[in-house]
């Protein structure tokens, strides 16, 4: 006769804090409302429409790159190709969210191709920053974004610079937008080392085939094409304006808002309320940033649609209101100024700019 194995009792599970609670019922229910709307289901048509747009300008722009000849016009087709390049970053941004399609291995596979063979961006160095940015946005030691390098963030990086790095950061801010010049390279070298490292990366031969399709064969067939001059200058035009409008677009999302102490400890919908910027303006501004001018929304639910979330907006300023979360929108030339001004002020000395008393009633201890 065989005994029966002694079950261990399932301990009862422990009730939340009743200020715990309220935390995570207020998004439970502002998420049951955005999903009984409809706001998270897919949208295989707007996205459809929206990759046929994007094939028609690379047709557009490839015909003028093989048709125009060594012409300075050139240039020109050079600016159409960093939009495009940038728009297709949105795109992919999209499917790496799980946007797009119903599958996540669709998800994926699409931002792999999208980012790496068109874009020249690491899936892999993109899904590890950008994971960490959205569980964390704009919290100290956690979102790399705000990490220190060339631009300081952080009034404590700022103060540990000396000599010509010092003198350069007490500037910041006005040559934000001629460092985003650059940019584009710098993403292209994230990826190279991202495939390259020791940190480890899905499908890692695949994304280095891609990345090297991409960044070897598109520089190669212009000089092909254009000549070692004048394919030169537009690498460098595609290159500077790619930086500046992908940067642009981002930047003004989280940048100059609150800070989040490393001891922190806030409920994931004020986490994201309060460290988010939303842009205004209408549909043009949707489609120029991609989406990521409805912020609040996106980091909210990152995966419903980016062609929602202008009709999740109304609901979720309603319910932040409702609640008495800040909700904070600016306009884009607006939002640049905060940008700036905050890089100024953590470049001088400020020690704790954009200060918020709500961010610091959170903290522990």
């Amino acid at each position: 006769m065989t005994s029966t194995p002694a079950v261990a009792p399932v301990p009862a599970a422990r009730p939340l804090p009743p200020r715990a609670a309220r935390q995570l019922s207020l998004y439970t229910d502002l998420s049951r409302q955005v999903r009984e709307a409809g706001l998270l289901d897919r949208r295989p048509r707007w996205y459809a429409a929206r990759a046929a747009g994007l094939a028609l300008g690379y047709a557009a722009a490839t015909t003028l790159l093989l048709t125009l000849g060594q012409t300075w016009w050139q240039l020109a087709v050079a600016v159409a190709f960093a939009v495009l390049f940038t728009q297709t970053g949105f795109l992919s941004h999209d499917a790496a969210h799980r946007q797009v399609f119903g599958l996540g291995t669709r998800n994926e596979w699409a931002s792999r191709l999208l980012g790496n063979l068109l874009v020249g961006l690491s899936h892999g160095w993109w899904m590890r920053k950008h994971s960490r940015h959205h569980a964390n946005p704009n919290k100290i030691g956690s979102d790399e974004d705000i990490g220190p390098g060339v631009l300081a963030w952080q009034s404590e990086d700022a103060a540990r610079r000396t000599g010509l790095a010092a003198w350069l950061t007490a500037r910041q801010g006005w040559l934000f937008f001629p460092l985003l010049t650059l940019e584009g390279i710098n993403l292209h070298v994230g990826a190279v080392r991202t495939v390259l490292g020791r940190e480890p990366v899905a499908h890692r031969g695949i994304e280095i085939a891609l990345l090297t399709v991409r960044l070897v064969g598109w520089p190669v067939l212009l000089v092909a094409l254009l000549g070692p001059g004048l394919g030169a200058a537009f690498l460098a035009v595609q290159l500077a304006v790619f930086g500046v409008y992908l940067g642009s677009s981002f930047a003004p999302n989280h940048k100059g808002m609150p800070l989040v102490p490393k001891d922190s400890r806030i409920d994931f919908l004020s986490r994201q309320v309060l460290t988010s910027r939303n842009i205004r303006g209408g549909r043009w501004v949707d489609w120029l940033m991609g989406g990521l001018n409805l912020q609040v929304e996106h980091h909210l639910f990152p995966s419903m649609p980016s062609g929602s979330l202008r009709r999740a907006q109304p609901l979720v300023r309603a319910y932040c209101a409702e609640h008495g979360v800040p909700y904070t929108e600016a306009g884009l030339r607006e939002s640049y100024g905060i940008v700036v001004a905050h890089l100024n002020r953590v470049g001088l000395g400020d020690r704790d700019p954009f200060a918020c008393p709500l961010v610091v009633a959170h903290r522990t201890g």
